[in-house]
């Protein structure tokens, strides 16, 4: 290999790397301009948005084994759940309230689930693995209703009383501290899966969900590996269930609930899978659509936002992400 060939390489490389560099950044910018326009124009709205942004955790968890790695889950709200009962439970029964300490047993109780589901789930293949997660989630919740003397049960679990932020900035009643907390949140969480699936642990991620045969042939640790990334995964879902607890001070069933993980894989779906960006656009545009349909109309609204779910997978199946892709790809082609 000459000299020239060494240098064009590395040249190639470091082009690669300040190309991501600068698509993280112009992310990291869109999310905080997005969220300072929500902040000054709704500012009656910040409990959804923050409920959005918890949310948009469990997308970006999906997203990852959906996405990069191509298992096949409907039952990810159980690793949601495990972080919001965790946190949940921790301030209401043994009363640490610190919300970075909620935050933290949050992710973890969602990595420690997302690394148990996974030897589950991973036992099967495709349409098995649908079934083992389905079966997953339906048990968490059985569990947390049968338990109902730590999770309180159907009544949900109360009692949640976070202390202020660094001791300074309390819960109020709008939502702005929780909703600031949120996005700083959601940008730190953003740019560490980036970087996480730019490195060689995400390409080996994406090689598996395009030919695992060919990779374990290769001699790559294919099951450790998905093991690894459910953990990571759970992480993120269980962060995102902490801050629901954290902001909105009660854990209900719901939170790990099949119909919670269905409509996560739409919104995934809806933004664009395999994309991260695509996680944040799908659940903001679901969850705002369908504030606004059902206030609209409160009796026909799922057939509404049924018929825009069906418009955009038939006429965009990359999602709104790879539309806009699409669109700003005949721009710069429209311009040279």
């Amino acid at each position: 290999m000459t000299d020239a060939t060494v240098k064009a390489r590395n040249a190639a490389s470091l082009a690669r790397v300040r190309r991501s560099v600068a698509v993280d950044a112009t992310a990291v910018v869109v999310i905080l301009a997005a969220a300072a326009l929500l902040y000054v124009v709704f500012p009656g709205s910040l409990a959804l948005f923050t409920r959005m942004v918890a949310i948009m955790m469990l997308a970006l968890s999906l997203d990852l084994v959906t996405g990069f790695a191509g298992i096949a889950t409907l039952g990810h709200a159980a690793l949601f759940g495990a972080g919001a009962y965790a946190a949940g439970i921790l301030a209401s029964k043994f009363g640490l309230t610190d919300p970075f300490a909620m935050l933290g047993v949050g992710a973890v109780a969602g990595a420690l689930a997302g690394v148990a589901s996974s030897l589950v789930i991973l036992r099967g293949r495709g349409l098995g693995q649908l079934v083992l997660s389905i079966a997953i989630v339906q048990l968490a919740h059985e569990a947390a209703n049968k338990l109902s003397a730590w999770t309180g049960g159907s009544d949900g679990l109360s009692g949640i009383a976070p202390a202020p932020v660094f001791g300074l900035y309390r819960f109020d009643l709008w939502g702005r501290t929780a909703f600031i907390l949120a996005v700083v949140l959601l940008v730190v969480v953003f740019v560490l899966l980036r970087v996480i699936m730019r490195s060689p642990f995400g390409m080996l991620c994406r090689g598996i969900k395009q030919d695992p045969v060919r990779v374990r042939a290769m001699g790559a640790p294919v099951y450790g590996t998905l093991v690894k990334l459910y953990a990571i995964a759970g992480a993120v879902a269980g962060l995102g269930g902490a801050l629901s607890a954290v902001a909105t001070k009660v854990v209900g069933l719901d939170s790990l609930s099949f119909t919670l993980s269905a409509e996560t894989l739409v919104m995934l779906v809806l933004g664009g899978v395999g994309k991260l960006f695509g996680a944040l656009i799908g659940t903001f545009v679901f969850i705002w659509f369908e504030h606004l349909v059902s206030a609209i109309n409160p009796f026909h609204w799922l057939t509404i936002v049924g018929a825009m779910l069906i418009a955009v997978v038939l006429f965009e199946p990359r999602g709104l992400t790879g539309a806009v892709e699409a669109f700003w790809t005949r721009m710069r082609g429209g311009r040279r």
